[in-house]
């Protein structure tokens, strides 16, 4: 699909709509995480609606695309972009968290087609995603590993492991974007366990390393179309990202992390998401 000014109104719109969904799954569950998933709207929409390979009719082609997300505790932001990519009714998504749903607060594999991982324990999914690569590789099956991963969770020693073995075994087919945004449960990811310098980091492991403005439906677009080019190392998309983007009642504040919209605040958060249409 050709990159047209109108094409990228049409995600931009969409991202728009699918936070609004977030919004009002997180209300009606009473719970779960509000700031990580709207920050991450524009990125999975650019997955799910132009540059992952997939299938809503046929979620185990053999050829898809695998999307791991591995800080699963944002997994409101992919429930509503697979059911607005036609994998279930959006209207299930109101069932989030609710006891026998099938969206869960953190995704169960073999709860819902289209999930290629269960995630919670915050640090696993990046070693999980190089073992997919490999094994595709193996294969000689094309498809790619999209990784979704936190900052706060490059505090895990697993995730290190993963990215050595992604570096040693130059896993070309893996594309880790991480969320940058600066905060976790208890603050600022820089005061409880700096990070910095991420890049120089994965760097150093073997990684190729694209740094973007993750709002920008262009550049995330750009920069996996550059993770596709390259074929010697796997690929970091390192996005900064805004924490609540969308309402800025809530954008940057920590505390947004692990608390949903209460019934008076949905409304008012949902004409703030609205307000941000540019045209």
């Amino acid at each position: 699909m050709a990159l047209t000014d109108e094409t990228l109104q049409a995600l931009e719109d969409k991202a728009r709509e699918i936070r609004i969904t977030v919004l009002r799954m997180l209300n009606a569950a009473k719970s779960g995480h509000t700031s990580g998933p709207l920050g991450m709207a524009d990125i999975f929409t650019a997955l799910y609606f132009h540059s992952a390979k997939h299938d809503p009719k046929n979620p185990d082609w053999a050829e898809r695309d695998r999307i791991v997300l591995s800080n699963g505790h944002i997994t409101p932001i992919r429930y509503a972009t697979m059911a607005h990519a036609g994998y279930f009714p959006v209207e299930e998504c109101l069932t989030l968290r609710k006891l026998g749903s099938r969206l869960q607060g953190h995704p169960e594999r073999e709860k819902l087609p289209g999930l290629e991982s269960t995630s919670g324990p915050l640090g696993s999914g990046l070693s999980q995603a190089s073992g997919m690569a490999y094994a595709l590789r193996m294969d000689k099956n094309n498809a790619r590993v999209f990784c979704l991963t936190s900052d706060g969770e490059q505090q895990e020693g697993n995730t290190w492991e993963g990215a050595m073995f992604a570096g040693k075994y130059r896993l070309y087919n893996l594309i880790q974007i991480m969320d940058r945004n600066n905060i976790q449960i208890e603050g600022n990811t820089e005061d409880i366990m700096p990070l910095e310098p991420l890049a120089d980091k994965y760097r150093a492991f073997n990684w190729h390393v694209i740094e973007i403005d993750g709002h920008n439906m262009r550049d995330i677009i750009d920069a996996i179309d550059e993770a596709k080019a390259v074929r010697e190392k796997p690929t970091l998309i390192l996005a900064r990202t805004i924490p609540g983007k969308g309402v800025k009642d809530i954008e940057y504040d920590y505390k947004w992390h692990g608390k949903p919209p209460s019934d008076e605040e949905l409304p008012r958060f949902i004409e703030q998401v609205e307000a941000t249409k540019t045209v």
